[in-house]
């Protein structure tokens, strides 16, 4: 996935924009998507994703295995935020025992609107990072990010460790391909040796590869400092800046006048 990530990140509509207002824009929107009503976090969700799939034509069938794949970590949370163990208080949900258990399990209504707007903030907060994702490839934003006074060994970190991904991927693909091609899949136990062993080679295929590329960096003259390209301003047509600003203004209206309300 994150090959296709990358690719999508270089020939997406909104590559030419500027990547500072881009991070800039979803920095904002990801406070926004943090104070706001749950409401309007569900609105800034699906605001977000249009930037994404109307807006920079990403496929809305990447976007969304994205979107699922990441939520599938608040579904397992989910459990802890609506389970509750005991004797519920009065006024509160009935009670469902578990089979051959004395004690009782019971879900709150609290714990249900407690469950439901943190779906609203964790998906208004994801849409903004899948926007920067999706619309600024990762050597832009190290360039914005050092425009920012960002450490330089910390960039440099981050761009080795991103590289990285790649080998481990491609590391990972290889060794799954070659047992798939010797005829794997025979049995339960023994998928769980083939799939140790692959652990163990693919520790030492991921390190081989990772070395090759230290070497490769000293034979085209490392010198302990990893040069990135300058930061080169571009221009945001008025269109978008229009829709983002405006946008912005109406969640923030919204946001006073549910405040006068309550």
């Amino acid at each position: 996935m994150i090959r296709r990530i990358d690719v999508l990140s270089y020939n997406n509509a909104l590559r030419q924009l500027s990547p500072m207002w881009k991070s800039s824009f979803a920095a904002l929107m990801l406070l926004l998507s943090y104070t706001v009503h749950p409401v309007l976090q569900a609105a800034i969700t699906l605001w977000m994703m249009s930037w994404c799939v109307l807006q920079a034509r990403i496929p809305l069938r990447a976007y969304g295995m994205l979107f699922g794949t990441a939520l599938l970590f608040y579904a397992l949370s989910v459990p802890a935020l609506l389970v509750e163990f005991g004797h519920p208080a009065a006024g509160e949900a009935g009670i469902f025992p578990l089979p051959g258990l004395n004690l009782p399990v019971y879900v709150t209504a609290a714990g249900l609107q407690r469950a439901g707007e943190l779906l609203a903030r964790i998906s208004a907060c994801m849409s903004c990072f899948f926007f920067l994702m999706f619309t600024t490839p990762f050597s832009e934003l190290l360039q914005v990010l050092r425009r920012l006074r960002m450490p330089q060994i910390v960039l440099e970190l981050m761009l080795i460790m991103y590289r990285f991904l790649f080998l481990l991927s491609d590391a990972a693909h290889g060794l799954l391909l070659a047992r798939r091609l010797r005829g794997g899949r025979r049995g339960y136990k023994a998928k769980l040796r083939e799939t140790a062993a692959m652990a163990g080679a693919l520790f030492g295929n991921t390190m081989h590869r990772y070395n090759g590329l230290s070497q490769g960096l000293l034979a085209r003259g490392f010198t302990d400092e990893i040069i990135l390209p300058p930061y080169t301003a571009r221009p945001v047509p008025r269109r978008y800046a229009v829709q983002a600003y405006a946008g912005i203004a109406v969640l923030v209206l919204a946001q006073l006048w549910l405040w006068t309300r309550g």
